[in-house]
């Protein structure tokens, strides 16, 4: 399951107002802004949207984050669904053995809040993937 995806563009005002009127009708609300100078260094600062189930308890919800693109990102950020951490380290190795790119090593990220564990990793062009399990999110059915 994707729980959430990162999408760099060029200018952040207008592509807020264009994602927030797009995804209305399909039930996603604004989550709001993560001001960076909270986080870390390499978190930039995002503008979130949510889909219908986002923060209901009862089922994972996915979400959009609109970032400020820097010169040469391929723009493809993209957030999946563990159901444990150590699902998320097995993922991280897995794909650091596959060849993929260390791109912050597995353990929590207080910073996203209490509970959110994630690894991430590059692919071969630069595309970034990040295994996160969040202690908030409702179990999957088996």
């Amino acid at each position: 399951m994707i729980d959430h995806v990162y999408i760099s563009v060029s200018d952040i005002d207008r592509s807020r107002a264009f994602y927030v009127a797009a995804l209305q009708p399909l039930g996603w609300k604004e989550l709001g802004a993560y001001d960076s100078s909270t986080g870390p260094a390499n978190v930039p600062d995002l503008f979130g949207l949510g889909d219908r189930s986002y923060g209901s308890g009862e089922i994972a919800g996915a979400s959009i984050w609109l970032r400020q693109r820097r010169p040469g990102e391929t723009g493809l950020y993209l957030g999946l669904v563990a159901d444990s951490p150590a699902e998320v380290d097995a993922a991280y190795a897995a794909a650091l053995a596959a060849g993929g790119r260390d791109d912050g090593g597995a353990g929590p990220r207080p910073h996203f809040g209490p509970g959110y564990y994630a690894a991430n990793v590059t692919d071969f062009d630069g595309n970034r993937l990040e295994f996160v399990n969040k202690s908030w999110n409702p179990k999957r059915p088996a």
